[in-house]
Formats: structure tokens, sequence, C-alpha cells
């Protein structure tokens, strides 16, 4: 799924493209800004992890599954 999060004073969407399900990612974002995390931290599909501060947050947007082309993984 991919996931297209906003930062504040920025251009540019951070694009997090994760193999966790809409729940769990709503989940994550609801924490952050309703808790006191100082973060939103995602997992990404290549193992990595996306960190973005709470204060910064513009929108975080759910896309969905999204049609792969190439040869990567399925």
């Amino acid at each position: 799924m991919q996931i297209r999060i906003g930062v504040r004073d920025v251009a540019t969407e951070v694009l997090v493209e994760t193999e966790e399900d809409v729940e769990q990612v709503l989940q994550r974002v609801r924490a952050a800004l309703t808790g006191d995390q100082p973060t939103l931290e995602l997992p990404d599909d290549r193992g990595g992890q996306v960190v973005v501060p709470t204060a910064a947050l513009g929108y975080v947007q759910v896309v969905g599954e999204k049609g792969r082309v190439g040869f990567g993984r399925p």
C-alpha cells in the first residue's frame, strides 16, 4: 500500500510503500496524533523505517493498493 505524507513547510510529499494493512497504518497515525509520541514511524516494504516528527505532519493519505509495474517484488 502507498502512503503519502505531507510535511508542513515542505513542498514535496513523503511517499511510503508498506506491506502493513490500512488499519495498522491508521492506528500508528492516530497514536502519533493523539498521544505524546514525538514521531510517526512507518516501516517501508524494503525493510527500512520512515520517521516524521509529529509536529510537522500536515496530512497523511492512505492510498491503498497500487498496481506494480516492472520486475520488482510482487
